[in-house]
């Protein structure tokens, strides 16, 4: 294999978010059974979007946290403390949706 199919399959195999060897058994199985696709590439497409879509509210929390401790006032507004708790929950339910994601991939 030369360095540019190895790098093509390495790049095709972090799509996938899978290790090389993994990704080509996959597409070797894909091939033997007719089909375009490993079987499982849509969801970890959306495995990935969730994992985004938590970081991205993972970083909300921090940037809730940064906010109250500027205020140095010792109190949180209402407001303040709802958002927080709302980030909260969302990042609890995308840890959940992806770890049962994961579960289906097995």
């Amino acid at each position: 294999m030369s360095d540019e199919e190895y790098a093509i399959v390495s790049a095709a195999a972090e799509r996938e978010y899978l290790a090389n060897g993994a990704y080509a058994a996959l597409v070797v199985l894909a091939a033997a059974r007719g089909s375009a696709r490993p079987e499982h590439a849509v969801l970890r497409e959306l495995l990935a979007s969730v994992m985004h879509a938590s970081g991205q509210v993972r970083r909300i929390g921090v940037n809730l946290n940064q906010s109250v401790a500027a205020l140095h006032s010792g109190e949180l507004s209402a407001r303040l403390e709802w958002y927080a708790s709302a980030a909260a929950r969302s990042v609890a339910k995308l840890d959940d949706l992806a770890d049962e994601v994961r579960a289906r991939l097995g």
